[in-house]
């Protein structure tokens, strides 16, 4: 008998950590996309409170921390890295399908969210909701900063310290569902030059300076998720209901950081990407809510 429960204990154990892999692996995917946000996909698919107690008592329960963390990290990596190609290549050739599909999955994934804040709404709620909302929105018109071409290779001790800044920076809003951290990262300029030192590690083109670059850049993102994590495992246990009021408020303000970029370009679009991305966000809605109800069905 002890051995069956024992089976039956290391099967849930090892479905658990498949699953945290593959909601991982949306979150990396999510990354890699300007204007969307993994802590974003994280609320959406049920996993954000726990990496957040992870990350926050990282230091108090370091190996619990890191077991929980695992197969969430390792699916981001290999999301990431399975995905920067065929997202790269939608952004450049059907850049509003490829974001509409994702903002499909965050709009079917909203009502998971609202049922963390029930009951009506209150004024102090409403006022959580409409801030964080015109903060994600508005930072998707802030200047991008420009630099020269390869510079990233050529950063004195400043510029390392600088690239920490950033970095830490993303990973706060990586950390705050609804705010991009790529986003930042392109604001800032840092986002294309660091995807191209990451393809070329990946293709076997790279320098041994890139390595240096993307370890300081990976330094500065631990510290800022960490601290952020900090904060927001505090806001959830003091004040659940207006915390995700903000991050309902943040996902809806992401929308208009996703589309924003094309409306500034103005260029033109055949009509037929436009039904493809509608199409897609009704899929992606779809796909969303079928997750959330096969969810449901196991949780019961």
């Amino acid at each position: 008998m002890m051995d069956r429960s024992l089976k039956e204990n290391r099967k849930a154990r090892a479905v658990e950590f498949l699953e945290d892999m593959l909601r991982g692996a949306a979150i990396g995917v999510a990354f890699i996309i300007p204007g969307f946000s993994g802590g974003s996909v994280a609320v959406l698919l049920g996993v954000y409170e726990k990496i957040v107690e992870a990350l926050a008592d990282l230091f108090k329960h370091f190996a619990k921390s890191v077991l929980a963390l695992l197969p969430v990290l390792l699916g981001a990596a290999v999301g990431a890295a399975a995905m920067i190609f065929p997202i790269r290549w939608g952004l450049e050739y059907f850049p509003v399908p490829t974001v509409t599909l994702f903002v499909g999955l965050a709009i079917g994934g909203l009502p998971a969210v609202k049922e963390k804040a029930p009951g009506r709404p209150t004024k102090r709620n409403l006022l959580a909701f409409f801030i964080p909302c015109a903060v994600a929105a508005l930072l998707a018109f802030l200047p991008e900063t420009s630099h020269a071409e390869g510079f990233l290779s050529r950063l004195d001790a400043g510029g390392y310290f600088v690239l920490f800044a950033v970095c830490a920076l993303a990973a706060c809003a990586l950390v705050v569902p609804g705010i991009s951290g790529s986003m930042l990262l392109l604001v800032f300029g840092y986002y294309d030059p660091l995807v191209r030192m990451l393809t070329a590690l990946f293709t076997g083109a790279g320098e041994p300076v890139m390595l240096l670059v993307i370890a300081v850049a990976a330094a500065g993102m631990a510290t800022g998720a960490f601290a952020v994590s900090v904060l927001m495992k505090h806001l959830l246990k003091r004040y659940p209901r207006a915390t995700y009021y903000a991050i309902l408020g943040f996902i809806a303000g992401s929308v208009v950081a996703i589309y924003a970029p094309f409306a500034r370009s103005q260029a033109a679009m055949p009509p037929w990407h436009w039904a493809l991305a509608v199409a897609l966000l009704f899929l992606g809605a779809a796909l969303s809510l079928l997750f959330l109800r096969l969810a449901k069905r196991k949780a019961a």
